[in-house]
């Protein structure tokens, strides 16, 4: 089984998961990540795939900042929660499965040193492609039901 994890965004990353090791892990614009998906799954051949992608609008919490920053924040907050529905929708569409996960629930922020020795990807790396690659880093899960 192939997974696919996605961390949604302007910057968003891509990271695919083969059950063993990680086969790519990168940083690109949102419309060529949804192209990038739609040709994984259509070229599939007989291997099950699935997404795993953040969905920013199970954001519960927030932190505490000066008026400025809110507006900022709440700009981008905006815009990643219309990213997650236009995955969601994308993938429903084409018929791809998915499992959507809250921030919370995702380990993110990590060092690139680190996040080499933890799961033997020595290639380069984004924030981005790294919080993508910890939504499906050691998954095992034989499908999408397994989860």
């Amino acid at each position: 089984m192939k997974w696919i994890g996605v961390d949604t965004g302007a910057h968003t990353g891509l990271a695919v998961w083969d059950g063993r090791q990680f086969v790519a892990v990168e940083t690109m614009p949102i419309h060529k990540a949804l192209l990038r998906v739609k040709e994984m799954y259509d070229n599939r051949g007989s291997e099950a795939v699935a997404v795993v992608f953040e969905d920013a609008r199970q954001r519960k919490w927030f932190p505490k900042v000066t008026a400025a920053k809110d507006r900022a924040r709440l700009q981008g907050a905006g815009s990643v929660k219309r990213d997650a529905t236009i995955w969601e929708t994308a993938l429903r569409d084409w018929g791809i499965p998915f499992v959507m996960k809250a921030p919370k629930d995702n380990i993110t922020k990590m060092n690139p040193d680190y996040f080499a020795k933890l799961t033997g990807w020595t290639g380069r790396t984004s924030e981005h492609s790294r919080d993508a690659a910890m939504l499906v880093f050691g998954r095992t899960a034989k499908t999408i039901f397994d989860l």
